[in-house]
């Protein structure tokens, strides 16, 4: 009977544990390739595999097959199952007799079943034969998480879409499901390394990584979720106000693809408004002041005060700094920031920032509305105006027309105004167009260009071969202007194109689209973009539509008693599901809580206890201790032979368990060992695990709250 129940936990228990592991990464990776009758097939289908090898691996015939054979054998069932697939679905006497959607889940059924029990034979085989074997496995189930859920980098929660979909129809934040399904990864993956090794202290490791996966639940439920990094060039994210003198603008050109696609903020907007440019333009910062080598953040207070230098809790008014009411359209939004930014954002042109209570703190960093006077008049209406303001100072206009010391931007500016017509020689407007176009017809938009570390970039790239991003042509487009006396800066923020919007009230901003561009003060109506528009790029910087996280993260940052009886409908139950997962992390905090308290109490006790008990507190103690390290007494072992068996790692436990045995047992009486002495043997087994057991160890035990539930 022992030798039965041995072979049980031996072969069965790690077999099943191991297979039940593969077949989760099998069962991930198909649900985003079949249905559920698929998903169900390659779940069995590796259960069936590890069995089978498990159990024949040491028994004819199996034994006397080589692995190239195996090998071969397997290809053959694989190459089988799609043959077979494909004659199912094919066969118009099976669609007859299931119907066509009966005929395509058995097919689905019979070529995942097929195809993973073979690829698991495979992988269990060389496992059992090679060096390697393991390994493959553990890096298949780790390469069927990562695929599967590789999807959502970058802030993309929506995806998998599985997932997403799953999620939202129950609002529910899709990263509390990844998360769950990463921790169950980071568990299995974990399991599978410690099977192969030492199958009687798995239970124990198993259970300390689930506390830490818990735990890493525990943090985002506190600090919320891990923020989507990128390279970001223009100075837009980042901790607020961070940005010093001396940082170049013009430094990080080129930026990864896939870090661009990632969602920094979203904007839903409250009053209908459609950009007559065809872009949204969300404005943050602008660089207006000159420092002697480029332009940089003003620190005039009466400079570019249309703009919110900081975050405020309560409301920012900038309404007196925007002139042209009459030619502008009112327009709130309300915006909810992914990442940490610098400064506040609003559409061109903000006039009232307002801090607004956060609908989501998990999702957003910050949430604010704004009030915006967006231009409502076109290019033709610019002509004929005057520049600047007539309320400025002659220093004050000065600054807005400070440029570098070179005579090219003179005599570029000048040539280019020689092709204007006579009517419109004198008309500033006419003038900032003519640099506007040349710079459209010649300038080639690249990310990779020579021109960061010039001693003025933006004459290397105008004078140069006009190759570069959107700060060149913006700086260049700048000094310009200023060349020919119109005041000028440049703007920082986000573009948008109006398309992604896509008719709904929402309009994501992602990382790519931020963006600099060239402002000009016109009279009576304030700052007006005149942004390039190069006619030739050498990098594709359109994104792909992002309608399902842009609708996801609108109705998170909306939070309309609407939309929720919307989400509750949906579900189909009157259980809401947010609130069990509420409950179920309180228990968790409260369990581990409990057990941390209970382990800090059986170790404190120890010092303050009377003689009578200080025996049989000092011994539990210690067991306490050594159970948390993951030595604990086996089933049927006396408390002597535990000791023994520790004298290599804690000697003085050894003296501890005959001290403790002889009172309780009544052979001596317990006032013969004084407090003191308890407890200078309870800090020299501590000394001896201290140097015979590894810190990585200790410092595991010392996380462990339940230790004492595993001592006796």
């Amino acid at each position: 009977m022992h030798t039965a129940v041995s072979h049980y936990h031996q072969q069965f228990l790690p077999t099943s544990l191991r297979a039940s592991i593969i077949a989760s990464g099998y069962w991930v990776l198909s649900l985003s390739l079949t249905g559920l009758t698929g998903s169900v097939a390659s779940f069995i289908g590796c259960l069936a595999g590890c069995y089978m090898v498990d159990g024949m691996i040491d028994r004819r015939p199996w034994r006397s097959y080589r692995t190239p054979v195996i090998l071969l054998g397997c290809v053959m069932v694989i190459l089988a199952a799609f043959l077979a697939s494909g004659l199912i679905t094919g066969s118009l006497w099976i669609a007859g007799l299931l119907t066509p959607i009966g005929s395509y889940n058995t097919a689905e059924f019979v070529q995942w079943l097929l195809v993973c029990g073979a690829l698991t034979i495979i992988m269990r085989t060389l496992a059992h034969r090679t060096t390697y074997g393991s390994f493959l496995e553990i890096v298949f189930v780790a390469a069927a998480f990562v695929i599967t859920l590789a999807a959502h980098r970058n802030g993309m929660i929506h995806r998998p879409y599985f997932v997403g979909d799953f999620a939202l129809i129950r609002g529910i934040d899709p990263a509390s499901i990844l998360m769950a399904m990463g921790c169950g990864a980071v568990l299995g993956l974990a399991a599978l390394l410690m099977v192969e090794n030492n199958q009687r202290r798995l239970p124990y490791h198993f259970a300390v990584l689930g506390l830490l996966c818990f735990s890493l639940l525990a943090y985002v439920q506190v600090f919320g979720l891990p923020t989507p990094s990128y390279t970001d060039d223009l100075g837009l994210t980042g901790q607020e106000q961070s940005r010093g003198q001396d940082d170049n603008p013009f430094k990080d050109g080129e930026n990864n693809a896939e870090n661009l696609q990632a969602p920094v903020a979203i904007v839903l907007f409250r009053d209908d408004y459609e950009p007559i440019n065809g872009s949204y333009y969300f404005r943050e910062t602008a660089y207006s002041q000159w420092n002697g080598q480029l332009l940089d953040e003003t620190d005039r207070p009466d400079m570019d005060q249309d703009l919110a230098g900081h975050f405020t809790n309560a409301r920012i008014e900038l309404a007196d700094q925007v002139p042209g009411r009459a030619e502008r359209t009112p327009v709130r939004t309300s915006i909810g920031m992914l990442t940490p930014h610098r400064t506040p954002f609003g559409l061109d042109t903000p006039v009232a920032f307002e801090n607004t209570p956060n609908p989501n703190n998990l999702r957003f960093k910050r949430t604010y509305d704004v009030e915006s006077l967006a231009p409502d008049f076109g290019f033709d209406d610019l002509l004929g105006r005057e520049v600047g303001s007539a309320q400025w100072s002659d220093e004050l206009r000065q600054e807005y027309l400070a440029y570098p010391d070179d005579p090219r931007y003179d005599d570029l500016a000048n040539r280019l105004l020689g092709t204007l017509r006579p009517e419109f020689i004198d008309d500033p407007f006419a003038k900032a167009y003519a640099i506007k176009s040349y710079l459209d017809e010649n300038g080639i938009y690249s990310l990779k260009n020579e021109h960061a570390f010039a001693q003025d970039p933006a004459a290397s790239f105008l004078f140069g071969d006009l190759t570069g991003y959107c700060m060149h042509f913006a700086f260049a487009a700048t000094y310009l202007y200023r060349s020919i006396g119109i005041p000028a800066r440049v703007g920082i923020g986000y573009s948008v194109p109006a398309s992604n919007r896509a008719g709904g009230s929402a309009l994501l901003v992602q990382a790519i689209h931020g963006h600099a561009w060239p402002e000009v003060y016109f009279e009576g109506l304030g700052w007006v973009i005149i942004d390039p528009a190069p006619q030739q790029t050498l990098v594709d910087m359109t994104t792909d539509p992002q309608n399902g996280l842009q609708q996801m993260l609108g109705d998170m940052l909306r939070n309309d008693a609407a939309f929720e009886d919307f989400l509750e409908s949906r579900s189909g139950s009157g259980i809401p599901v947010q609130t069990l997962l509420n409950i179920l992390y309180s228990l968790v905090f409260a369990a581990l809580a409990a057990g941390y308290v209970v382990r800090f109490y059986r170790r404190w006790i120890v010092g303050y206890a009377g003689p009578s008990d200080q025996y049989r507190l000092s011994y539990r103690a210690s067991l306490d201790q050594l159970a948390a390290l993951g030595i604990r007494r086996q089933v049927g072992e006396s408390r002597e032979a535990f000791a023994r068996r520790l004298a290599s790692l804690a000697p003085s436990f050894d003296e501890l368990t005959r001290s403790h045995l002889q009172i309780a047992l009544g052979e001596v009486e317990a006032s013969r060992l004084s407090t003191v002495d308890w407890r200078a043997i309870c800090r020299q087994i501590n000394d001896e695990l201290g140097k015979n057991i590894p810190r990585w160890k200790r410092l595991l035990g010392a996380l462990n709250p339940f230790p004492w539930l595993l001592a006796r």
